[in-house]
């Protein structure tokens, strides 16, 4: 019997169902966000991430958080969060935690870089998501 790592859609759908268990407050200030799941981070997030392997980075928040919405600049990028299935999949093996847990947590603190959270906040968030 062949086993199937899971793939960017698996992933995708792990990160919605966390995104589900967020608080009311977060979800609907993640409406405008999109997710985005790819393998790995492309070479120009590695570089103004200063990341040495493509293995480094497990997500990545990209845009403007919520202190700074008002008027976006035109042509501007809508907010990301970035899922890099890989580097995820490669924490799992060898870490203790489910998949779930673990796109769990790195969404939860790529949406805490949105809200500008501290670390503890961020923690105390996914504690309740999981």
């Amino acid at each position: 019997m062949e086993t199937m790592p899971p793939s960017l859609d698996d992933i995708e759908s792990l990160a919605r169902q966390a995104i589900a268990r967020l608080p009311t407050t977060f979800r609907n200030h993640l409406d405008g966000v999109v997710l985005r799941i790819d393998d790995f981070p492309d070479a120009e997030v590695m570089a103004e991430m200063e990341c040495e392997s493509e293995w480094e980075l497990l997500g990545l928040y990209s845009g403007r958080h919520v202190g700074m919405k008002g008027d976006v600049p035109s042509g501007a990028m809508p907010d990301m969060i970035f899922l890099y299935r890989q580097p995820l999949l490669a924490e799992w093996c060898v870490g203790e935690n489910s998949l779930e847990a673990l796109v769990t947590h790195v969404l939860v603190h790529e949406v805490g870089h949105h809200f500008g959270l501290s670390d503890d906040d961020m923690d105390a968030i996914e504690a309740a998501a999981i």
